[in-house]
């Protein structure tokens, strides 16, 4: 078994330690560094060039989706696996899309994260039963998998906003009818604007629009 440099990215400190010191039993893992963030995944990747890239997906700042595109861009070598709460169709696919190479529920055993980790490191796809079975039903599946969402890489949540945003409604007003706050609305259109290359709402809704949004 080769030895593999592990980067652990999640915004939780109890979940950071506690995978540290999973991965400390074992010989052949080596964690290198720790990111509380999307932009210090980014960062520490592009510095330590891990093997592999234990990714959270809910994270301040970027999420771990863009963090993982963009880690990619600069690192295509690294292997990433998502570790995550979210049992989404959305984040799972938009994961994939980003480049993920796993993706792992944080109810999984110490022993499926560690089997998941090495198989990530040695090239391998994998993925938690409950996210297999998703991708089995949903290419199973042809009505469901030929349609096509507009912006697939959006989770249903920025989709949502999107569409809000491309019908003419303000922050405020966004914020009033998903009962969420402003603030919080704010960091949904800068990850949307990210996720599009947008550079501000106008464009953003001239897109969301020729999408059929709004």
């Amino acid at each position: 078994m080769p030895h593999l440099r592990i980067l652990i990215a999640d915004d939780h400190p109890l979940v950071r330690s506690g995978m540290r010191a999973l991965l400390q039993t074992e010989e052949d893992l080596e964690v290198v560094g720790e990111a509380s963030t999307g932009e210090e995944a980014v960062t520490q990747a592009a510095t330590l060039q891990p093997d592999v890239i234990v990714m959270d997906l809910r994270m301040p700042g970027i999420s771990g989706i863009e963090a993982t595109r963009r880690i990619l861009q600069m690192s295509p070598h690294i292997r990433i696996l998502v570790v995550t709460l979210l049992a989404e169709d959305d984040t799972l696919f938009a994961a994939l899309r980003a480049g993920a190479h796993g993706y792992v529920l944080k109810e999984a055993s110490e022993v499926e994260v560690l089997r998941a980790i090495r198989a990530v490191g040695e090239g391998e796809a994998i993925f938690s039963a409950t996210m297999a079975q998703r991708l089995v039903g949903f290419f199973s599946s042809p009505h469901q998998a030929a349609a096509s969402l507009p912006f697939p890489d959006l989770t249903e949540r920025e989709r949502e906003i999107l569409t809000l945003l491309a019908q003419g409604r303000n922050n405020s007003e966004i914020a009033q009818q998903l009962v969420i706050g402003q603030k919080t609305v704010r960091n949904y259109i800068s990850i949307i604007f990210s996720k599009l290359q947008v550079a501000d709402r106008a464009q953003a809704i001239i897109r969301a629009r020729e999408a059929g949004l709004g």
